[in-house]
């Protein structure tokens, strides 16, 4: 029997700096994004809670990285769903290098850009007052002649 790989990560943060958006020979499109997560942990010595953040790069290709360098600023929360990528290069000075990036397959935008500048997050429309874009397929309609309430356990 054969092993079964997951490669999975889904992470919520705030962009740390705005999206920068490149295009390849080809025309293909690409964001680079740095998000920051913070982890809660209890100090030892003082007993309070304190947050560490964590730094992770994010890599969004085609038509979704245009997306994001176009409604996306430094500060806005945004949720990742997406695969673990590895890469080794060597550096100009002989030295072997590597890093562990994020190939993110959907990126949800979780607050407006005014709410971001003001270090909140919660509305979906950009600073023209537009709609930003969703992607519906993240909703699923209830069924004809059910109830939300027939999947409460209890």
């Amino acid at each position: 029997m054969a092993a079964t790989n997951i490669n999975r990560v889904v992470l919520t943060g705030n962009l740390t700096a705005d999206p920068e958006l490149r295009s390849l020979p080809s025309g293909t499109s690409v964001c680079s994004l740095r998000i920051a997560c913070n982890t809660r942990r209890k100090n030892g010595s003082t007993g309070e809670w304190e947050d560490k953040p964590n730094y992770f790069n994010v890599t969004v290709w085609g038509a979704q990285g245009e997306n994001c360098a176009r409604f996306l600023s430094k500060g806005r929360p945004v949720a990742i769903d997406g695969r673990l990528e590895w890469r080794e290069w060597e550096a100009q000075d002989g030295t072997k290098r590597q890093t562990i990036d994020i190939i993110a397959d959907s990126v949800q935008f979780l607050g407006s850009r005014e709410e971001a500048s003001q270090g909140g997050f919660a509305g979906s429309r950009d600073s023209r007052g537009g709609e930003v874009p969703i992607d519906e397929g993240d909703y699923e309609p209830t069924p004809v002649g059910s109830s939300a309430d027939d999947d409460i356990p209890f």
